[in-house]
């Protein structure tokens, strides 16, 4: 036993060995025609610095980066923050030519140099310094000689290093500048900027182009408005010439490490995370520490956010989201300050960008014992003198909510479930319909979707807390992606089910009754090619949809993508054709109610596992009765390009109105071309038109997408255009139904009828027109302009 061990720990040193041996031979150089893969590094002569390829975040972005050896985490120079390489590998190359490139696989080049010279010798290299800096240069024939062709010093990102310059370069007129990371993981320019102001002899920062601190003039070797402690670790020269006008910073404790970042919050640190410019207060309105006035306020210059965890009185949850991933922090805060009615604020996604917002929510109960996710919480002045006694009160409370929490826990456990559905009753209480379908038999509420095989169609309330944790609480990995209603996001319930998460946005044109319309529907609808809904959750202003999770997204997103699209071979789009023709006789037919889906289209058929289709979306639906031919609205929805002559022009629609929009969708699956984003310069402007001049012409095989053309059956796709053309005829009464093209499709004898042509689809200008003038006259239509959407 005891040998056993000795070779165990002889085998561990010798490995020890190895990797030292390996660190300590690391070269520092690129010659000509040497190449840096994502396995190997260069490291500066005294392993100050190391150069290599990282990765951002959890993501297959790819970068190259230079960061301290001793703290990777630290990564000082990004050299393609603006061109990450996606989903494959790289190598940096110093060319033979003398070009220096990022050369990802499979995709284009990334020039950091291009060598202009024609003659050169093999005395080219790259080299990373111990002062962080990497430099291409090249010597002179007699060998001696340096010349720096090119070096990263001269493209700084978010990090100053000594001797690294902040100016700007007059023979070029290039300004040497940081500028902060987007956020904490991805190098791509965010919204801060540190420059070096020659004039007024001071440091700048700005944020979106506007100055937001000022450092004060450098005088007596300090500036105004940094720290006097940094006066004796740094001394500051300044060059002003006819060539450049800059700043370099050194550090007077050589033995250290030394550098200044600047955040994507718009902060100024130094290397071991310690304060050079506080910004926590520049919100556009104070003037203390540096901080620039820019923006007009209702708010006094003494007012303040602080982080506390708590809640309002008026309720937990935020009163608007902003989704915008570029948003950080320090733009929330600026928002929620020039907001009048803005409370606090908080990051929206786990990676602390977009932004939530609490407006109007009256009185703040902060709870000390942190439990409670906390908010940056505005503190205006009059409560700030108050803020020891308002402590002193919430600590006497503490000593009672021990109590109260465990008498509230019994009564939570006696009444769980009824809890969960009168939660949702309350925030349904503006719609007595809503009301009535919750205390129906048809949902049952739960708090996850539980494994126990239920055929039907029993739908469920799902409580809030159970879709945030199926979502994350909806972090920004899990977005699939958005459209007129909001977002979709992916969930997974803890026994592994994947789902789908529709969440209405409040500024959607779908409004309860849309929302309440499609879950009535799909309660009564089960069919192969529907996509099947789950249940539903209503909290508060939010109203989220349950889907089955379909993997391959929706058709849109495979057919109108040049790459993607070879995906959908010939074979596989008929079958699609098929499945979304069977899904609507369904729906015209054999379901239990008569259904009219008045948006039928690419983006709402999904796709499972096996591609099989599934039409989604019943928000704009109407149900008919058996005996019921057609009917007309004053409220025209849908997508234009999709609509019938008669539901665009006179607000009438029927069956005949989804088939109009399945001869489109068909001709869309042939072509892989969008109807109502189409231009052809010989033909007209939308694709029924081109399909017609094409079918006149007996050249349809012009209309074939053409990634299909090893594997399309001629005579297949020919029927598959002439059905098309006959759904999108102008006269409702002569467009065949979802019957007759299921037979028409699978039966090669059936002789079919010659179509007629469309003016309707053809004469799009006009018809544009006289929709503009109808809809000022009668019709109420959702935000979006006629030409592209009619709703949503």
């Amino acid at each position: 036993m005891a040998t056993n061990e000795n070779h165990l720990k002889l085998m561990f040193l010798l490995m020890l060995s190895c990797l030292w041996i390996s660190f300590a031979a690391a070269r520092d150089t690129l010659e000509l025609g040497d190449t840096l893969n994502s396995s190997s590094y260069l490291v500066s002569r005294k392993r100050a610095f190391t150069l290599g390829f990282f990765h951002s975040g959890s993501t297959s972005n790819i970068y190259l980066g230079i960061w301290f050896t001793n703290d990777p985490k630290k990564i000082v120079w990004v050299g393609n923050r603006n061109a990450p390489v996606v989903n494959t590998a790289a190598v940096l190359t110093l060319e033979t030519k003398g070009n220096f490139k990022i050369l990802p696989q499979g995709g284009d080049a990334i020039s950091l140099y291009s060598h202009q010279a024609t003659n050169y010798t093999d005395t080219l290299f790259a080299t990373l310094l111990d002062s962080g800096n990497f430099v291409l240069q090249e010597l002179d024939s007699n060998g001696t000689t340096q010349k720096v062709l090119w070096q990263s010093f001269d493209e700084p990102t978010d990090t100053l290093l000594p001797g690294m310059k902040l100016g700007v370069n007059h023979k070029n007129g290039r300004p040497w500048s940081l500028t902060s990371w987007l956020n904490e993981v991805v190098p791509v320019p965010g919204q801060f900027s540190l420059e070096w102001d020659p004039k007024g002899r001071q440091l700048i920062i700005r944020r979106q182009g506007v100055e937001f601190w000022t450092s004060g003039v450098l005088k007596g070797g300090k500036f105004e408005f940094i720290s006097d402690e940094y006066k004796s670790m740094y001394n500051f020269t300044i060059v002003s010439n006819e060539d450049e006008e800059h700043l370099v910073y050194n550090d007077i404790n050589q033995g250290g490490q030394s550098a200044w970042f600047l955040s994507f919050e718009g902060k100024l640190l130094s290397f071991d995370g310690s304060y050079i410019a506080e910004t926590e207060n520049c919100n556009g309105h104070s003037t203390d520490g540096g901080c620039m006035r820019w923006l007009p306020s209702c708010r006094s210059r003494d007012d303040m956010f602080d982080k506390r965890s708590g809640y309002f009185i008026q309720g937990p949850e935020p009163s608007s989201l902003d989704y915008n991933t570029k948003h950080t922090m320090n733009d929330c805060r600026v928002t929620c300050w020039n907001l009048c009615g803005c409370d606090a604020y908080t990051f929206l996604y786990d990676n602390q960008t977009g932004c939530k917002f609490w407006e109007k929510k009256g009185e703040f109960f902060q709870d000390l014992s942190g439990i409670i996710p906390a908010l940056y919480v505005l503190i205006p002045k009059s409560s700030q003198n108050g803020t020891k006694k308002w402590i002193w009160v919430i600590g006497i409370a503490i000593g009672v909510i021990p109590l109260v929490v465990i008498f509230f826990c019994i009564l939570c456990h006696l009444s769980r479930r009824r809890n969960v559905f009168l939660q949702v009753e309350m925030d349904a209480k503006s719609d007595d319909g809503m009301l009535e379908l919750m205390n129906s038999d048809t949902f049952t509420t739960v708090n996850e979707l539980q494994n126990d095989r239920k055929q039907g169609n029993d739908l469920r309330i799902f409580s809030y807390k159970c879709i945030m944790s199926a979502t994350n609480n909806f972090s920004l990995e899990n977005k699939l992606g958005e459209g007129g209603f909001g977002l979709v996001y992916k969930g997974v319930f803890s026994q592994g089910q994947e789902i789908a998460i529709k969440r209405l946005s409040r500024n959607s044109g779908q409004g309860m009754s849309e929302f309440k319309n499609e879950l009535i529907l799909i309660s009564e609808l089960q069919h192969m090619n529907l996509v099947q809904l789950l249940g539903f959750c209503i909290h508060r202003e939010e109203r989220m949809l349950i889907y089955e999770y379909m993997p391959n997204k929706s058709l849109d997103y495979f057919l109108f993508d040049s790459t993607k699209s070879k995906m959908l071979d010939w074979p596989t789009r008929f079958s699609i054709i098929e499945g979304i023709a069977q899904g609507l006789l369904y729906l015209h037919k054999y379901s239990r109610l008569r259904v009219i889906h008045r948006d039928l289209k690419a983006s709402n058929i999904l796709l499972d596992e096996n591609m099989n289709p599934k039409i989604s979306d019943f928000g704009m639906a109407r149900i008919f009765q058996q005996n019921e031919l057609e009917a007309n609205t004053r409220r025209i929805m849908g997508t234009y390009g999709y609509m019938s002559p008669e539901y665009a022009m006179e607000g009438v629609f029927s069956i005949k109105s989804d088939v109009y929009s399945f001869g489109v969708l068909l001709l869309e699956i042939v072509s892989g071309r969008k109807s109502n984003n189409f231009y052809h310069t010989k033909h007209l402007d939308n694709l029924v038109g081109y399909a017609w001049e094409l079918w006149k012409e007996d050249a349809m095989l012009d209309l074939m997408d053409p990634t299909l053309s090893d594997s399309f059956i001629k005579d297949q796709m020919f029927r598959c255009i002439h059905v098309g053309l006959l759904c999108i005829g102008d006269s409702a009464i002569d467009r065949p139904t979802m019957s007759d093209v299921i037979a028409m499709l699978a039966n090669d004898s059936l002789t079919l009828p010659s179509p007629e042509k469309p003016i309707f689809s053809i004469a799009r200008k006009a018809i544009e027109a006289h929709i503009c003038e109808k809809e000022s006259e009668n019709y109420s239509i959702y935000g979006l302009s006629i030409s592209n959407m009619v709703a949503r």
